[in-house]
């Protein structure tokens, strides 16, 4: 309360970062030129140079659209628009940030005890799928992607190896979020690397039907992936 009136004081001032700046300027320039779901972007160092920002920015600004599902990055193909907006692209940014710490409780409950149930009850097929997702995440990433598709793919195939119907929908519910956070992860430097190689430790636990190391491995795994740059305040 103020002192001399008695009436709330204002709120704090939120810090618009150059980044979302960007982002908002994108999908303005993407609505005044009657861009479609489907069309593409203009490649990233031209965007770069039209809006007066480095590479750098310009990808921070891309990944946030990617995260709140405006644009879709594809490797070998550019950005595409997937969901034009007129919303405040910083108040989604900002939003998503708020989740993020829910999201990362809610993974680490369920996923370790999927990890620990997998290594219990794995067959012969799910580890050929576990194995096989490890191998679409590598070739993704040698070829300069991100690995993004096989990330997915492993963690549905420890989901699929646990035999835990109820756990596997809850899996399924979470699923968008856990996209969002995925998304903002693998874009940062070296994180697909890093990603993988959390991936293999779980998978050698599955694999050796060790549920306490598979549980570890996956919580290990959830905490490294949850340490995202993009939305600090500092960032």
């Amino acid at each position: 309360m103020s002192a001399s009136t008695g009436r709330p004081l204002p709120s704090k001032v939120t810090r618009t970062r150059l980044y979302e700046q960007v982002a908002e300027q994108i999908t303005a320039w993407a609505a005044e030129a009657g861009l479609r779901v489907g069309d593409r972007l203009p490649p990233e160092r031209e965007l770069a140079v039209q809006l007066g920002v480095s590479r750098a920015t310009l990808s921070q600004a891309l990944v946030a659209l990617e995260v709140v599902g405006v644009v879709a990055v594809r490797h070998g193909d550019g950005t595409v628009l997937v969901r034009p907006t007129t919303a405040s692209i910083s108040q989604a940014i900002r939003e998503h940030a708020d989740r993020l710490p829910d999201i990362h409780e809610t993974r680490d409950a369920l996923e370790t005890k999927l990890a620990a149930l997998a290594a219990q009850r794995r067959t012969d097929e799910d580890l050929a799928a576990i194995e096989a997702a490890l191998d679409a995440m590598a070739a993704d990433i040698e070829a300069g992607g991100r690995g993004v598709e096989g990330d997915e793919q492993f963690h549905a195939a420890v989901t699929a190896a646990s035999h835990s119907a109820l756990l596997a929908r809850l899996m399924l519910e979470i699923g968008p979020l856990v996209r969002e956070s995925r998304l903002e992860s693998l874009a940062q430097p070296e994180r697909p690397r890093a990603s993988l190689a959390g991936h293999r430790r779980i998978a050698e636990a599955i694999a050796a039907g060790d549920p306490v190391a598979a549980a570890r491995a996956m919580h290990d795994h959830i905490d490294m992936v949850s340490d995202v740059a993009l939305i600090r305040d500092d960032a």
